[in-house]
């Protein structure tokens, strides 16, 4: 995978890497070209990712954590096509997250010993989502494009990518 190389001009956009290659058209492949990304689209899509730590909170438990990306993704989506692609990798993400602790759950009262390992998966979970969220916010905040390990594409992409 080539390296953009990085120029730095009065605009405020930074040259970055995209996968699938300007042309959306045919091929699909997954060759890596140089875009750009503004500032103002990587606050967004670094916003959406960060989003999803919403559900840690008090006021928004469990499903905070696939709403709050939601939103930003919808009002912002049209507007910026990197946060776009980042929103719907960020939805997926949390909605991947919220079915395995639901899993993780469920065996863990089938059997009787499990119900007491409830707190455990909640915070190895907990863990892993913080952990992916923050690389995610990080590199989209650099203009770089990230997908989370182990998401569920719910939501598939319209282009392809």
């Amino acid at each position: 995978m080539a390296k953009a190389k990085k120029h730095s001009n009065d605009s405020g956009v930074e040259p970055i890497e995209q996968p699938y290659g300007a042309d959306r058209g045919g091929g699909g492949g997954t060759s890596w070209v140089t875009g750009e990304v503004d500032k103002e689209e990587r606050k967004w899509a670094m916003f959406c990712h960060l989003s999803g730590l919403a559900g840690l909170s008090p006021l928004l438990p469990a499903i905070g954590s696939a709403v709050a990306p939601l939103v930003i993704w919808q009002l912002k989506a049209d507007e910026f096509p990197f946060v776009a692609e980042q929103g719907r990798r960020a939805v997926n993400f949390q909605l991947s997250m919220l079915l395995y602790v639901t899993i993780g759950t469920m065996i863990c009262i089938a059997s009787l010993v499990g119900a007491f390992l409830i707190p455990v998966v909640f915070c190895v979970f907990g863990l892993v989502d913080v952990i992916f969220v923050l690389i995610a916010a990080v590199r989209a905040n650099r203009g770089r494009h990230y997908r989370y390990p182990f998401s569920i594409r719910f939501f598939k992409p319209v282009n392809g990518l």
